[in-house]
């Protein structure tokens, strides 16, 4: 997969004929011609085999990520053992935001696919040209910022639960179709437990 590829005008034939970023962002406010042409041109659907690497502090890039099809997860890493920081899906942003404003910022965050994905590519460079340039991109930037934190904030309370069991029934809650859908190992780490406490629990809960 190479980020950088130039794509001719059929680029958005398989969805309907523009970006899914404009769908995404009208969800927020309505858009004028201008960002719509912004975002067609700048924006890219592209592809992550599962297992693959979407950046790394190794192979870090320019772009966030709107997931369409698949799921993938944030990892950090210690002592070479891998703790899984945040899983997402279909409909969601994905990458490394920390270098979003400036993209030689140093992450030690790996972004990995756990299954094949479907994605469009938002750059850097495009989201700083359109909070810069439009007060509707700011709002739209606001509304979206507020729904991370509150993913944050979910996320920061299930790691304070002190029972194992309780971060589960939680995980269970608010990820309801993750639970399934993602490989034990992710979700043992992204609970902070042992994956033979988390098929010990699963196998209380399910008798």
């Amino acid at each position: 997969m190479n980020p950088d590829k130039i794509y001719t005008q059929d680029k958005w034939a398989a969805f309907d004929g523009f970006s899914p970023i404009i769908s995404l962002f009208r969800s927020f406010h309505n858009l004028t011609p201008e960002i719509e042409f912004i975002l067609n041109t700048q924006t890219f659907p592209v592809n992550f085999k599962k297992n693959k690497f979407i950046s790394s502090p190794l192979h870090r890039n320019k772009y966030i990520f709107f997931v369409l099809k698949g799921t993938a997860r944030g990892y950090m890493k210690e002592d070479n053992k891998e703790i899984t920081t945040w899983i997402a899906k279909e409909n969601e942003l994905i990458g490394n935001i920390r270098n979003l404003w400036d993209e030689n910022e140093p992450t030690e965050e790996y972004v990995q696919a756990i299954e094949d994905v479907v994605a469009i590519a938002v750059p850097h460079a495009m989201s700083r040209l359109l909070y810069t340039n439009f007060d509707i991109a700011n709002y739209i930037g606001r509304k979206m910022t507020q729904l991370h934190y509150l993913q944050a904030c979910e996320r920061a309370y299930i790691s304070r639960l002190q029972s194992a069991e309780k971060r589960y029934i939680r995980f269970i809650k608010s990820y309801p179709e993750l639970v399934n859908r993602v490989p034990l190992k992710h979700i043992a780490s992204f609970l902070c437990m042992r994956l033979e406490t988390l098929s010990r629990i699963r196998s209380k809960l399910a008798d």
